[in-house]
């Protein structure tokens, strides 16, 4: 059956994608970016986004509720340790991508051109925050059998991985000779360019401190996991 809170998430999940796949990731934001200018359209979009991020956790919460709740398939013990497993390194990439300039950013195009754009953990893969995200969705995904779990972090996976190809697609039409040769040393798969060869992991870019945040942070998650959201993040 569904419910109002389950609608509201339905419509919250629209919403975050039409803004993310359509606005965003199709010929339409050039045609708006021509009306209001780049830096309107960056402005207009960060404010339906945020508006959509919370409509989205908002909902989502509500649809966790019991008279909400739709059970879509039996999660087994050993799928509660996905998230354990993936946020150590989630939230180093996320710790990486907001310390360190990078080319796929907002406003990173520059970077490119500089004698080394790929470091610390932009050698793992060239776009460190949306690997952030999706690997906090798909391990949710797997520790988590219900629909609004799936509505959810589905949404949130599908805007991260479109936003990879969104944009390369674009820096590689902004810059072709520099993308090309920035492109060749790194991956978007976390990994692989260091396991063809075309790079190396370097612990020492990316810093001890770095290591320190994402680890302190990992413990503060799990801290207060069951304090917000009622759930322990430790499966015991």
């Amino acid at each position: 059956m569904l419910t109002p809170a389950l609608a509201s998430l339905i419509a919250a999940c629209i919403f975050w994608l039409a803004i993310h796949l359509v606005i965003a990731s199709s010929p339409l934001r050039w045609v708006l970016v021509g009306r209001i200018g780049d830096k309107g359209f960056r402005g207009v979009f960060s404010l339906l986004s945020l508006v959509g991020l919370v409509w989205l956790g908002w909902s989502y919460g509500e649809a966790e509720m019991p008279d909400s709740f739709y059970g879509l398939r039996l999660v087994e013990h050993w799928m509660l340790w996905a998230p354990f497993v993936a946020m150590p390194l989630a939230l180093l990439l996320f710790v990486g991508s907001v310390t360190q300039p990078n080319p796929t950013a907002v406003g990173g195009e520059a970077i490119l051109n500089s004698p080394m754009p790929a470091v610390a953990v932009l050698r793992i893969t060239r776009h460190p925050m949306l690997w952030a995200f999706a690997l906090w969705a798909i391990a949710h995904l797997i520790a988590k059998g219900d629909l609004a779990s799936l509505l959810f972090f589905g949404s949130v996976l599908l805007v991260a991985l479109n936003g990879m190809v969104s944009i390369d697609r674009k820096r590689a039409r902004q810059d072709p000779e520099a993308w090309q040769r920035f492109a060749a040393e790194t991956s978007v798969v976390p990994f692989a360019a260091i396991v063809a060869g075309r790079n190396q992991l370097v612990f020492g870019e990316i810093g001890l401190w770095r290591f320190a945040v994402a680890l302190v942070a990992w413990v503060a998650l799990l801290v207060l996991h069951p304090l917000v959201f009622g759930v322990q993040a430790f499966p015991g």
